[in-house]
C-alpha cells in the first residue's frame, strides 16, 4: 500500500499508458476523471473524486492531436484548481509548440512562450517536462519548471549493448550539448554533422566534423519528426565509412513519411522513449522503446516530498 495519501495522478486522453506506468511506480491508482467532447467538439472534464488539499499531477504530453491534448490539459488544470487542489503540477513529457521558441524572421510568433503563458494562466503551480527542444523555454514560465533529461536512460541502454568502436554524433550544431552528455557517459568520441535547413522539415547535410570511419555510430536528437534530418544524416555517415548507424531520440513525433523513411533507411536501430504514445502501425522491428515512467515517477516523489530533483541527473 502506498504511503502517498495526499498525492494523486490524473490524465487526459493523450497518453493514459504512461500515466498508468507512473502510477504503478508510485504504488497508487490513476484517479478517476472523464474527459469527453460535446457534439460540437468542445472538451468536457469531469473529476470523479475529491482533490481538496491534495498534491495533484496531471500527466499529459501535448503530442498529436496537439491542440486537443493541450486543451484537455488546460481544462483539467482549471477543474482541479476550482476543486481546491493544494498544488497542481502539469507533467508534460513532450512539450508541444516548443520548436517555435524564437523569431527567425519578421512577424514570426513565439508559440512556446504563448503556451507557457496559457498553462500558467490556467492555474498550474509547477511544470515537469523532459528534454525541452530549447533550454530557454524554462525561462518562459513564471512558475517552477523541472527539466528532466532522458540521456541517462539512453546511455544505460547502449552501455548494456557494449558496442565496440562507438562514436556519438550530433545531427546538427544545436544538439552538441546533448550529444556530448551522451558521449561522456559512454566514454567515446564525439562527431558533428553540419547541416542547413532551407525551410521547415527540410535539411541538407553540408559537412561532417569528426571521424566515423569503421565506427559504430550513435546519432542522438531530442525529436524525430518527419525523419528527414536523421535519415539524411545516416546516409552521410555511411558514405563516410561508418560501420553501423544507431539513432536515438526522446520524442518520437514520427509524422508524415517518417515511418516509411526509417523503414527504408540504412539505420540499424532506432531507440526512443515513450514520452509520446507509439501506435501499432508505427512499431517497426528496428524501433526499441525505453520507458521514462521510473524517471518521472522518481521526480514526482521528490517534488511531493520537497527533495532535490537534481539528484536525478547524476
Amino acid at each position: 500500500m502506498s504511503s502517498y495519501k495526499r498525492l494523486k495522478i490524473f490524465t487526459g486522453n493523450s497518453h493514459p499508458e504512461l500515466a498508468s506506468d507512473i502510477a504503478e511506480y508510485l504504488g497508487v491508482e490513476v484517479s478517476a476523471a472523464a474527459v469527453k467532447t460535446f457534439s460540437d467538439g468542445e472538451i468536457n472534464v469531469n473529476l470523479g473524486e475529491s482533490v481538496r488539499g491534495v498534491d495533484v499531477y496531471v500527466v499529459q504530453p501535448t503530442c498529436t492531436p496537439v491542440n486537443d491534448n493541450l486543451m484537455e490539459l488546460l481544462i483539467m488544470i482549471d477543474a482541479l484548481r476550482r476543486a481546491s487542489a493544494q498544488r497542481i503540477t502539469a507533467v508534460i513529457p513532450y512539450y508541444g509548440y516548443a520548436r517555435q521558441d524564437r523569431k527567425t524572421k519578421a512577424r514570426d510568433p513565439i508559440t512556446s512562450k504563448l503556451v507557457a503563458n496559457i498553462i500558467v494562466a490556467s492555474g498550474a503551480d509547477r511544470v515537469l517536462s523532459v528534454d525541452l527542444h530549447a533550454g530557454q523555454i524554462q525561462g518562459f514560465f513564471d512558475i517552477p519548471l523541472d527539466h528532466l533529461q532522458a540521456v541517462p536512460i539512453i546511455a544505460e541502454y547502449f552501455l548494456n549493448k557494449k558496442l565496440e568502436d562507438a562514436v556519438v554524433v550530433s545531427p546538427d550544431l544545436g544538439g552538441v550539448t546533448r550529444a556530448r552528455n551522451l558521449s561522456d557517459r559512454l566514454q567515446c568520441p564525439l562527431a558533428i554533422i553540419d547541416k542547413r535547413r532551407p525551410k521547415p522539415n527540410v535539411a541538407e547535410v553540408m559537412n561532417l566534423i569528426g571521424e566515423v570511419k569503421g565506427k559504430n555510430v550513435i546519432m542522438i536528437d531530442d525529436i524525430i519528426d518527419t525523419a528527414g534530418t536523421i535519415t539524411l544524416g545516416a546516409q552521410a555517415l555511411i558514405k563516410n565509412g561508418a560501420r553501423d548507424v544507431y539513432v536515438c531520440c526522446t520524442h518520437p513525433v514520427l509524422s508524415g513519411a517518417a515511418i516509411e523513411r526509417l523503414d527504408k533507411s540504412c539505420i540499424k536501430e532506432v531507440v526512443i522513449t515513450n514520452s509520446i504514445p507509439l501506435s501499432k502501425e508505427k512499431r517497426l522491428p528496428k524501433i526499441k522503446v525505453l520507458s521514462i515512467a521510473p524517471l518521472l515517477g522518481e521526480a514526482i516523489i521528490r517534488i511531493h516530498e520537497d527533495l532535490s530533483v537534481s539528484k536525478l541527473f547524476d
